[in-house]
């Protein structure tokens, strides 16, 4: 246990709470936990979601899938028609499959699981990689423990606050930042809440791919510790990675992945397409996603949605 704590504060540094040499697992939910956050949304706090929708205007979230999308290192996608089967019968019945290929649970809009990262070889509620990792699929954390998410939205619209349309690339967004747009937005944050945060960086979508993949404004420590002290059960952001890349301390790398999933199982939901939402106002939703059970999966593909 000593070991393991050092390598998160080697990694992170003691200048934070997140660095701080202090155990975080098993977690709240029990040493044989797999669904985090996911446990925050009981019975009371989805029956809170029928008093949201009061127009039913509904917003979809995702972004298409299709051939030419932004993708992070060396992941694809790609989807075939290999033929067409048929005709048979009298009738001439005729069909078509698509074969699709990539790394569906980190491609497009995708929903990080429990099992996506880890500090050094640990991952959520102390599982070591070692143990649970196989080539054919992830033993423990797997998508498929997620279930329906139905709860309480918020949209923390961080470029209206800022006065512009788009943050610039590499700006971190801090605690006193969500704190301000809030209060501007008359809107406070629950536990069981999905948070979604609106940079605009989405307008660069399949629009200057090079640029929206270089550099990303987001959250840095700070903010997410604030998130995580709220009791969220995921953040979701328009920008590929939620946090804010380059990190501003270049030793580390994808810190807020680590704070988030890592250590409080919080899920993560990036590439969402939050324009809609913003342009509309509309802050607070009922939210509704179901991540695909695709078994030992590291996340899941989707279209999740915003209803007012």
């Amino acid at each position: 246990m000593v070991a393991e704590l050092a390598v998160v504060t080697l990694l992170l540094g003691s200048g934070s709470a997140f660095g701080q040499e202090a155990p975080w697992y098993p977690s709240a939910w029990g040493a044989d936990d797999q669904r985090g956050a996911a446990n925050r949304i009981t019975p009371a706090k989805v029956l809170e979601v029928k008093d949201l929708i009061t127009e039913g205007v509904i917003y979809e979230l995702g972004r298409v899938y299709e051939t030419g999308i932004p993708l992070f290192g060396t992941r694809h996608y790609s989807l075939r028609i290999p033929q067409a089967f048929g005709p048979s019968g009298s009738n001439d019945f005729l069909y078509l499959d698509e074969v699709v290929s990539g790394e569906l649970g980190q491609i497009g809009t995708q929903f990080d699981g429990l099992g996506h990262v880890g500090i050094g070889e640990v991952f959520y509620n102390g599982n070591r990689a070692e143990d649970f990792v196989r080539a054919e699929g992830l033993a423990r954390l797997g998508v498929e423990n997620v279930g329906a998410i139905v709860t309480r939205g918020v949209l923390v619209d961080v470029a209206a606050y800022k006065g512009v349309e788009q943050l610039e690339g590499s700006y971190e967004i801090t605690a006193a930042d969500l704190e301000g747009a809030l209060e501007r937005q008359d809107v406070s944050i629950r536990s069981g809440d999905v948070v979604l945060l609106h940079t605009g960086w989405g307008s660069l979508w399949m629009q200057d791919n090079e640029r929206y993949l270089q550099t990303s404004p987001g959250i840095g420590l700070e903010a997410a510790e604030f998130l995580a002290g709220r009791e969220i059960v995921m953040v979701g952001a328009d920008n590929w990675g939620i946090e804010v890349s380059p990190n501003p301390d270049a030793t580390l790398s994808a810190p807020v992945h680590q704070l988030l999933v890592t250590r409080n199982g919080i899920y993560q939901f990036e590439n969402l397409a939050t324009e809609a939402l913003a342009r509309d106002r509309v802050y607070e939703f009922a939210f509704f996603f179901a991540p695909v059970p695709l078994r030992g999966a590291t996340g899941s593909p989707g279209n999740p949605i915003a209803i007012r």
